[in-house]
């Protein structure tokens, strides 16, 4: 509106001077007439009205062009507004993952990308959500290579109550403490501890569906039917080889498991689980395409677990044991109807200017053969710490000391780093 104000004054100028040097010129020669003043007062007075209606128009451009603006804006906010409660992808959609580097000194002697894995979730709405993740095993995955691509997680949930949420697809199985929460920042030591790696096989996850909910004061629960392991009597029964990471994996005989957790008091958490599968050879399962006809079938297993996590400020205390009952002839034979482990882990945990710092100390250990009388304890001890550069971000240094009964020490040192996002 300003530039309006100025070209009006600047026509009342224009005008004038145009009159002024009308009668400049006239006045040199000779007095006009007063039929010669009244034609040029004509042709000015043309001039204005010509002008002024410009000045009309430009004025009805502007007004039309803030109302256009005025519009846009609110259409954008509209939008916008709209976006974010229709849940548009930028708010309904989370992106995240963790990683870690190791390096095992001692007879091992190697550097390793251990794991790189990426968490995508997308919320439906409300109540109905998608939850997945990409790993990325070793750094190299392929024929003749040392790693793996891994699909860890994909399922639906779905909150069919208040307090309670059904979920169906490929899911962690909720046992022990590392294997729903394993991202390094979360933990002590470089490696995981042997117990949750022999005996409870993390990471593991299955296919199937389950139940979760709260029970209120701190106790909480889950069930679910799932697809189990295929141990075959050829891996001398190790659990951790029977996981088939439903890849074409048998589903001739599922596992079921349930697990009771409490969390009533900050910092502390009791919990406890069991599994339950008819079959843990699925049949005679030997690989993705073949079964035997004449083989080791029809063995029964189950697993107990339990364990107590206790963070009061700088204290940390973690414990758990859990076993295995295989029933049958076969495993019984090489002692591998029993298979347990548990540890006990101290830790000291204080700000270090800027940073933290963490202490721990661990005692393991497990046994695979426990059905008979040989020396197959296997005894560790881990100390070191851990520096939170920030809550998400860690370094951790560690020594461990391993001993099998009858046979010597075998010590290693561990560095590695870890993250979160």
């Amino acid at each position: 509106m300003h530039a309006i104000g100025r070209s009006v004054g600047g026509l009342a100028v224009a005008v004038a001077l145009s009159v002024a040097a009308s009668s400049a010129g006239l006045a040199q020669d000779a007095a006009p007439t007063p039929e010669e003043m009244w034609r040029i007062i004509q042709e000015q007075q043309a001039v204005i009205e010509e002008l002024r209606a410009e000045v009309e128009a430009t004025r009805e451009q502007v007004a039309e062009t803030d109302e256009k603006v005025e519009a846009t804006g609110e259409l954008v906010e509209s939008t916008l507004a709209d976006g974010a409660d229709s849940g548009g992808w930028w708010s309904n959609t989370q992106i995240g993952g963790y990683g870690e580097v190791h390096y095992n000194a001692g007879e091992v002697d190697k550097v390793d990308v251990h794991r790189l894995v990426l968490f995508l979730g997308h919320d439906f709405s409300d109540t109905v959500r998608f939850a997945g993740e990409l790993e990325v095993e070793h750094a190299l995955a392929g024929e003749g290579k040392p790693g793996e691509v891994e699909v860890e997680q994909a399922f639906i949930e779905y909150d069919f109550a208040a307090n309670a949420a059904a979920r169906a697809g490929v899911f962690l199985i909720p046992v022990g403490l590392l294997n729903e929460t394993h991202e390094p920042p979360t933990y002590y030591g470089v490696e995981r501890n042997y117990v949750e790696n022999k005996i409870i096989p993390t990471t593991w996850w299955e296919a199937g569906v389950g139940l979760a909910g709260q029970l209120g004061n701190g106790l909480s629960y889950d069930v679910s039917m799932h697809s189990g392991l295929a141990v075959k009597d050829g891996d001398d029964w190790q659990i951790r080889g029977g996981r088939k990471k439903v890849a074409n994996a048998p589903a001739k005989s599922p596992a079921y498991t349930a697990r009771l957790r409490w969390t009533g008091m900050p910092g502390v958490e009791v919990g406890g689980t069991v599994q339950y599968q008819s079959d843990v050879t699925q049949d005679g399962y030997v690989t993705h395409n073949t079964r035997r006809t004449d083989g080791v079938s029809g063995v029964s297993a189950t697993l107990m677990e339990g364990h107590v996590d206790v963070r009061r400020g700088m204290f940390g205390l973690r414990a758990l044991v859990a076993s295995w009952t295989l029933d049958g002839d076969a495993p019984a034979a090489v002692g591998k109807d029993e298979q347990w482990g548990y540890f006990i882990e101290p830790a000291f945990r204080f700000d270090a200017g800027g940073m933290e710092v963490g202490l721990f100390a661990r005692y393991t250990m497990y046994d695979q053969q426990a059905g008979d009388d040989a020396d197959s304890e296997n005894t560790i001890y881990n100390f070191g710490t851990n520096i939170w550069l920030h809550e998400d971000v860690v370094l951790k240094l560690d020594y461990e000391m391993f001993q099998k009964d009858g046979a010597d020490d075998k010590n290693t040192f561990h560095a590695g780093v870890g993250f979160q996002f």
